[in-house]
């Protein structure tokens, strides 16, 4: 086989490593997954592509979580007016602690085509924890109904939160991120991170003398905690 045969079979080789790699899929349980693309969530549900076409829906309760560009977004119990409810939550840290966001923009609504065949999805929602300060409504609407020519617009933003877990310390609890010069939000960003991110005098020390956190900061002290307590 010649120089030029091999180096074009690399790069088709490569060009189908990409396409695969960058597949979205929605995970039902360890092992049963549906690849797809993703075309949206509200942070209830969420509407994957499939390779025929037609769109599949899934709600969080339902599954266990999903692969978008390259994020993963699980699905976790949280109470919203006193009920128990699944959302999907982005997953920013993983290890000794995990760090979650919510909200926040998904990107470009998807023109809903004429014929859908939604599939049911069996399968059981990840985690444990749970808080009461989302409110009655979480998430980003998603559009339907609409004529195809219509022109696509993109979604509003919804407020972002975050939300710190390490299993064995009680409830996933919420994190006022960006709280500016708030002192009371900053105090209880404080407090949680002092709650959550134990055993370590040092960063425990920075955590106290840091006078104002943002979503950055956050990251970076859970991040740094996780780097300090691999299993």
């Amino acid at each position: 086989m010649s120089s030029i045969k091999i180096h074009l079979l690399l790069l088709a080789l490569l060009s189908t490593s990409i396409a695969v790699k960058a597949q979205d899929a929605v995970v039902i349980s360890a092992g049963n997954f549906i690849r797809g693309t993703i075309q949206g969530t509200d942070f209830s549900t969420v509407i994957l592509k499939n390779e025929d076409e037609s769109l599949s829906q899934f709600k969080a309760k339902d599954i266990k979580e999903f692969l978008w560009n390259g994020e993963t977004y699980v699905s976790k119990p949280i109470v919203i007016k006193k009920r128990m409810e699944h959302r999907f939550f982005k997953l920013l840290e993983q290890g000794a602690v995990n760090l979650y966001s919510i909200g926040g923009s998904t990107g470009v609504e998807e023109v809903q085509p004429k014929r859908t065949r939604v599939r049911p999805s069996i399968g059981i929602g990840g985690g444990t924890g749970g808080f009461g300060g989302l409110g009655g409504g979480v998430g980003i609407t998603i559009g339907g109904g609409r004529n195809r020519q219509e022109e696509q617009q993109p979604r509003s933003a919804a407020p972002t939160s975050y939300f710190i877990e390490k299993f064995g310390t009680g409830p996933m609890l919420e994190l006022p991120a960006d709280a500016g010069n708030a002192d009371s939000k900053n105090q209880q960003v404080k407090n949680t991170l002092l709650l959550k991110l134990t055993n370590d005098e040092d960063l425990a020390e920075r955590i106290k003398a840091t006078e104002s956190f943002d979503s950055k900061l956050i990251r970076s002290f859970v991040a740094a905690y996780n780097a300090m307590h691999k299993n």
